[in-house]
């Protein structure tokens, strides 16, 4: 199923889940009587990664994200959500000024916990290069680009905005598409021409492409059966992992669909993040928990096929 020739190293694993105040979690994923205040550094003390998904339906504050930053390890990553008014409202077009409110509204401040940044795409928008070409172009790559675009904000983040970012460092984009128009090369191109990763999005409603398409791999788990509902058994989660430990080592898949028929140019490794979305039933949190502990056993070696006894003579 899988190849990784010529593979000498390993990107970074990344595997959380989408968000992380949910009252149903409270007594189950969280222990009973653990502060509101105080689920964020719970969480990150099991993954190394979160979604950020309050960003997706309005502006925050800088404070907001400096608490956030100091809630959590050294080690620790967020992914940000683009605003659902650019995405869903806008639908991608006139991006310009909330482009510059969004990256001004404190992302910033999270300094090297900043990690990528997701675009989803509502099912209605459909492909089209005349629209998508434009937006990718007005993406910035670095922080330092970031806080320059952060300054054309309008008076919708006035004297609150965060327009510093300390060492620059490279930005990442990732989108997700939910219409079956994206299933085409010229999507793929477009997507490798700016270096956007393609989120492999596993639901049962939109579509589930394994094309590679930059320097790292997005993955939303959304539930393959009942969407935000529906949780992996061991045989799903087995499957996910060796994708992972795959795209970690910079190779491909050779089995699923994908709407390009060429490969990605070779990568030595590939960062992989991978986030759970299935939350409705408090399944996302131990999903992703028993997913970490597959990728270990690949990687560490301890897999059923390397500890099978030989056989007797």
């Amino acid at each position: 199923m899988l190849h990784s020739d010529d593979v000498t190293r390993l990107g970074e694993i990344r595997i959380g889940i989408s968000g992380w105040r949910y009252d149903g979690w409270r007594g189950v994923f969280y222990p009973d009587g653990l502060r509101q205040k105080d689920e964020l550094a719970f969480a990150a003390k099991t993954f190394r990664t979160v979604e950020v998904n309050g960003t997706f339906y309005s502006l925050q504050r800088p404070s907001s994200f400096r608490a956030w930053r100091d809630q959590t390890p050294y080690h620790f990553m967020f992914a940000v959500k683009g605003p659902r008014f650019i995405t869903h409202m806008l639908k991608l077009t006139r991006a310009e000024t909330p482009l510059a409110n969004f990256f001004g509204n404190g992302m910033l401040a999270l300094g090297e916990k900043l990690g990528p940044v997701l675009w989803q795409l509502p099912p209605n928008v459909r492909f089209s290069v005349e629209k998508l070409a434009p937006f990718f172009s007005l993406l910035p790559r670095d922080t330092q680009s970031a806080a320059k675009l952060a300054r054309r904000h309008d008076h919708r983040i006035a004297g609150r905005a965060c327009l510093k970012g300390g060492a620059n460092r490279p930005l990442r984009h990732a989108v997700e598409i939910r219409h079956d128009s994206f299933r085409c090369r010229e999507f793929v191109e477009l997507l490798r021409l700016y270096g956007v990763a393609l989120v492999v999005a596993d639901t049962v409603d939109w579509p589930l492409l394994f094309d590679v398409t930059s320097d790292f791999v997005y993955c939303r788990l959304h539930g393959s059966k009942q969407l935000y509902a529906s949780g992996y058994g061991s045989k799903a989660l087995d499957g996910w992992a060796n994708r992972i430990v795959e795209w970690a080592k910079g190779g491909e898949l050779r089995v699923g669909d994908f709407a390009h028929p060429g490969k990605a140019m070779r990568a030595i490794g590939r960062d992989v993040f991978v986030y759970f979305d299935n939350d409705a039933k408090v399944r996302a949190p131990f999903d992703a928990q028993a997913l970490q502990r597959k990728v270990d056993n690949l990687l560490s070696g301890n897999t059923k096929a390397r500890t099978r006894q030989p056989r007797k003579a």
